[in-house]
């Protein structure tokens, strides 16, 4: 799945904003001021980062070479995925969906009601 797919697809998430702050080459997608997603690319590699539960990370990790522990993040919550094509688009995918839930679930109950409502 290239890159910018997995961009859209992190963008259509409820509520999910585009930032910078780590400058041009890295695109930080959070929820309210929490982030779920890092799109960047190092030595013309394209990486993803995500959140994940520290159990489900070590069993990801274990089972495909390309996630590897999150790339300056917290390592027992975040993983990075080398975007090489060696994992299904669905997987993924899926991944994307559980560092959403995640961090949505995180949020205080109001800041999710109003996600909830559209506002």
């Amino acid at each position: 799945m290239p890159s910018k797919d997995l961009f859209l697809y992190c963008r259509t998430k409820l509520g999910a904003i585009e930032e910078y702050p780590f400058g041009p080459d890295v695109i930080v997608i959070k929820i309210a001021t929490k982030m779920f997603a890092l799109l960047s690319c190092r030595n013309g590699q394209k990486y993803l980062s995500l959140k994940c539960d520290p159990d489900y990370a070590e069993l990801l990790r274990k089972q495909y070479p390309s996630i590897i522990p999150g790339y300056h993040l917290n390592k027992r919550h975040w993983n990075t995925v080398l975007l090489d094509g060696s994992i299904p688009e669905n997987e993924i995918r899926g991944l994307i969906d559980h560092s959403y839930d995640l961090v949505y679930k995180s949020l205080p109950r109001k800041k999710r009601i109003v996600y909830q409502e559209g506002r």
